[in-house]
């Protein structure tokens, strides 16, 4: 049974930090490409950042790009999204994903696999 269990997020003052961590199991954490979506209150699910499958690849959405920063650790089976400077704007579900093609993609579609989400709150 494949399992991706988020961990990080709370309340955070605007210009604070997170690092969020999301723990897999059930599946070779290693062949997949991992991902961080997020999805604010009344909008749709936002691709947030990638990593490959070994962390020598990143890719970012242009709106956290300098900010925000994915990492791996693949001897612990977990992918990493430390977020800092946030604002207002970042508060939503953040959700971490596994996806097994070999290419960094930022359509939620291509993810085969979902955690249950993390919520981050920022307040101003």
């Amino acid at each position: 049974q494949v399992q991706l269990v988020e961990s990080g997020g709370g309340l955070v003052q605007a210009g604070g930090s997170l690092r969020l961590s999301c723990v897999v199991s059930g599946l070779t954490f290693s062949s997949y490409v991992m991902g961080w979506f997020r999805q604010a209150p009344g909008k749709e699910r936002e691709f947030v950042a990638a990593i490959s499958r070994r962390g020598l690849g990143t890719y970012y959405a242009d709106s956290v790009k300098g900010q925000f920063t994915i990492s791996r650790d693949n001897a612990k089976n977990t992918v990493y999204l430390q977020m800092n400077s946030l604002k207002p704007e970042d508060t939503a579900v953040y959700y971490c994903a596994a996806d097994r093609t070999s290419r960094l993609e930022d359509s939620s579609h291509t993810y085969d696999y979902w955690g249950q989400g993390t919520q981050v709150t920022v307040s101003s």
